[in-house]
């Protein structure tokens, strides 16, 4: 026991610490969510690794806390990242081939430009 006393003095991290530090951060996910003006499910959705229980507590302590302080919250500039499941979603022809996707300007995915009527 005496040589493993000095563990948190060499930086080595117990499964406790480890623990606590995960509970911390995703406290501190929510609370920059809320301050983001993101509802808490989106909050989830962008973080999926936090845990959700202490994700809901931060983001409740920080809506707790600009209420009481009458704080308005500020709009994310970044933009909202497309869903995963409609970028990663597979094609789902029988014989493998890639599906035809219609593109703007194009007439049922030919590749031949559309024709534009004259106003």
């Amino acid at each position: 026991m005496m040589g493993l006393s000095g563990c948190d003095q060499l930086g080595i991290e117990t499964p406790e610490k480890a623990a606590e530090r995960k509970v911390a951060d995703a406290k501190a996910i929510g609370g920059a969510c809320r301050h983001a003006i993101r509802a808490i499910e989106d909050c989830y959705l962008l973080n999926p690794k936090a845990e959700k229980s202490s994700v809901f507590t931060g983001w409740r302590e920080m809506d707790e806390y600009m209420r009481e302080n009458k704080l308005e919250g500020i709009a994310p500039v970044v933009p909202r990242p497309a869903p995963p499941s409609a970028a990663s979603k597979p094609s789902e022809s029988a014989d493998g081939d890639e599906e035809e996707v219609d593109e703007p300007g194009t007439k049922s995915g030919k590749g031949k430009p559309a024709t534009s009527s004259k106003h």
